[in-house]
């Protein structure tokens, strides 16, 4: 399985738990570290505006093509049709939120980047609801997205949360772009830029600014047994949960604190920390909304064409400072920001030094 939400090293602590009450959860835990996911690497609307003049202006725009599955808690795919993008809400809550969460992603990277999709060709957005039994997690499988329903006593449903959602959806969008290698520092940084345009695509439907924003991921997936906020926190990463089960966040916020594993595809869901820490350092420095000025950065950088497969933090960082001088200039804020969000994680220093 790749590119799945919950990281294996969460999913292993708790299928090791002896505690009698979560017997179920430990069960769910290993069935869910069991299952073999196979990898498999347009429409408009009408908008209504009114220009300066108070004119009333008729604009088609890019609209999403959406596609909901259930799966009725087999583990094959699709499942059954239940919801395309003309009909009306169900009465299953699952396949509502997962149709929410895949428009509301769209409307992200059409609103703020121009990306008309996944492959930005106006592609089909599919997901598969109710996935295997007790199934506690959510995964891109390079086609589509899976959301279990949660064992109920540590996970509920996974298609509660936007950021998860997005999250996933992203993982399409980078593979598209040309892809980093899932492995070590490229890997981190696959699940970072995930993270990052998760958590813009809860701030772009919430209307939030970087300064009003959570940064957390996962919020509200956890059962209310669980001493957690989220599965991570990108202001504060090492925060989101402390918890007699799953253990504390292992995630690093510095380079100082990288942690060297050959578990997780070599840590690329714990070493994300970093580099998520350094985009709410810019997107802070900058203020505002995120996806403006910082999330169009990280954006640019990452559909350049000459990000390498394997980029390490390092070379993404000097990446994103050329990506804010082309779009800005050299002296610009926007530069500055970013320099300073790369040096609170120790990827680079801000420059100021001469």
């Amino acid at each position: 399985m790749r590119h799945a939400i919950v990281p294996p090293y969460l999913l292993a602590r708790i299928a090791a738990t002896r505690e009698p009450h979560l017997a179920h959860a430990a069960a769910a835990a290993r069935a869910t570290l069991a299952a073999q996911r196979e990898y498999r690497p347009t429409r408009s609307r009408l908008r209504l505006t009114i220009d300066e003049s108070g004119s009333l202006v008729a604009e088609t725009a890019p609209a999403p093509d959406r596609t909901i599955y259930d799966a009725q808690g087999r583990e094959t795919l699709p499942g059954v049709r239940v919801r395309g993008e003309d009909d009306p809400p169900t009465n299953d809550i699952a396949v509502d939120q997962a149709f929410d969460g895949l428009g509301a992603t769209f409307e992200l990277f059409w609103d703020a980047f121009g990306r008309t999709g996944i492959d930005d060709a106006g592609g089909t957005l599919v997901a598969t609801v109710h996935f295997g039994q007790d199934y506690d997690n959510a995964f891109w499988n390079g086609e589509q997205m899976v959301f279990g329903d949660g064992d109920g006593e540590i996970f509920t449903g996974f298609t509660s949360s936007v950021t998860i959602i997005a999250h996933e959806l992203a993982h399409g969008v980078i593979e598209a772009s040309g892809g980093l290698e899932y492995q070590g520092q490229s890997g981190a940084l696959n699940e970072s830029l995930s993270d990052v345009f998760g958590a813009l695509t809860e701030q772009h439907l919430l209307g939030q600014t970087a300064a009003e924003a959570s940064w957390l991921i996962g919020a509200g997936i956890f059962t209310p047994a669980v001493e957690g906020r989220a599965l991570r926190s990108m202001i504060e990463p090492g925060t989101a949960y402390d918890d007699d089960v799953l253990g504390k966040d292992p995630q690093p916020a510095h380079m100082r604190d990288y942690v060297v594993t050959d578990s997780d595809n070599g840590g690329v869901h714990i070493n994300s920390g970093i580099p998520n820490r350094a985009f709410v350092v810019t997107a802070l420095e900058l203020g505002g909304n995120a996806w403006e000025r910082a999330g169009n950065i990280w954006y640019r950088t990452l559909t350049s064409g000459t990000l390498s497969r394997t980029a390490t933090f390092a070379q993404f960082a000097a990446a994103t400072v050329a990506t804010a001088e082309a779009e800005y200039g050299e002296d610009s804020e926007e530069v500055a920001a970013v320099r300073a969000g790369w040096a609170d994680v120790g990827v680079m220093d801000d420059g100021r030094d001469g």
